[in-house]
């Protein structure tokens, strides 16, 4: 089935239930119009003759106008109540409070072509992984460091535009324990298929058990290839575009590479994470995401598999 028709957060039903009602509605009048054409085809499908002209009545014809008006503002109506309470800015900002005032749970960046995401009362940085406690209504800060970018996540919450110079707000939740798969649904350039993400959703205790793992710095490697791949790392300036805690390396241009080898993916979900696939990556990016914005270092068979034995200790 299609993840959304498999809601899995309060957000989500109340959008899959309003979709259902509408349907039913639509289905309704449907049915009654296509009823009427049928019988007007079938009781003048004999007649050689024009049929008896009606020049209307005035009583049928305001029927025919106030039912579909009644119709329509009464799914006006119950789609502005969804609106409403799925709204999350600013309705459920404490009273006294400016938007920008209450503090998000998460701030979401799109680049051009991957999502950077951060856990702001922890410090957490994440590439294209969300991770949340489930029973937990998050306040997700939306932002675009580039490009217009659509964050959706379609079995937990409704799709939300990522716009360059404005703050866009959502609610993110999950009823139980999974995997979500997020999108970019809003075309943003030749890698927008690859701009996905995954929404972990634990279950309070493993998350708290995750954080607390996230806030340890990576240790240093003294395995041979992993030593000579973190010289190469900073001497290939891979330093200028990206951040490992603990070390020199602190730049926000590329995604953080504090804790890559726990990921589960690379390129914003076009190859599994294992170190073969890294090399792969390192060799030439653009082989494998063409228009990405990391360039073809050039790098040699040992070089490659050097820097990814580096990337894949930093666990």
């Amino acid at each position: 089935m299609f993840p959304v028709f498999q809601p899995e957060s309060p957000e989500a039903q109340a959008i899959y239930d309003l979709f259902l009602l509408v349907l039913a509605i639509s289905a309704v009048i449907f049915i009654i119009v296509a009823g009427l054409i049928a019988v007007a085809i079938w009781r003048g499908r004999s007649r050689a003759t024009m049929p008896k002209q009606d020049f209307g009545s005035e009583k049928r014809e305001i029927y025919w106008m106030v039912g579909p008006i009644l119709v329509v503002f009464w799914i006006t109506a119950i789609s502005a109540k969804l609106i409403l309470t799925v709204n999350a800015f600013p309705k459920f900002h404490p009273q006294g409070l400016d938007s920008s005032e209450v503090e998000a749970d998460l701030t979401v960046t799109g680049h051009q072509w991957w999502w950077e995401v951060e856990h702001n009362d922890s410090g957490i940085i994440e590439a294209n992984e969300i991770y949340i406690p489930t029973g937990k209504k998050l306040r997700v800060k939306l932002q675009s460091a580039d490009v217009i970018h659509c964050f959706w996540v379609p079995q937990l919450a409704r799709k939300m535009d990522v716009i360059p110079g404005r703050e866009n707000y959502i609610w993110l939740e999950a009823t139980k324990p999974g995997t979500y798969q997020g999108r970019c649904a809003e075309y943003c350039g030749n890698q927008h298929a690859w701009m996905g993400f995954k929404v972990y959703a634990l279950e309070p205790e493993e998350f708290t058990k995750w954080e607390a793992g996230e806030k340890v710095a990576p240790g240093t490697s003294t395995e041979s290839d992993a030593v000579k791949g973190e010289k190469l790392f900073f001497a290939h300036t891979c330093s200028n575009c990206h951040t490992v805690e603990g070390t020199v390396a602190q730049a926000t241009i590329g995604p953080n590479l504090t804790r890559i080898a726990s990921r589960k993916e690379i390129g914003a979900g076009v190859l599994k994470n294992s170190t073969e696939n890294l090399t792969l990556w390192l060799k030439n990016p653009q082989a494998i995401k063409p228009g990405c914005k990391m360039p073809d270092f050039k790098l040699t068979e040992d070089e490659a598999s050097q820097i990814a034995a580096y990337l894949e200790s930093l666990d």
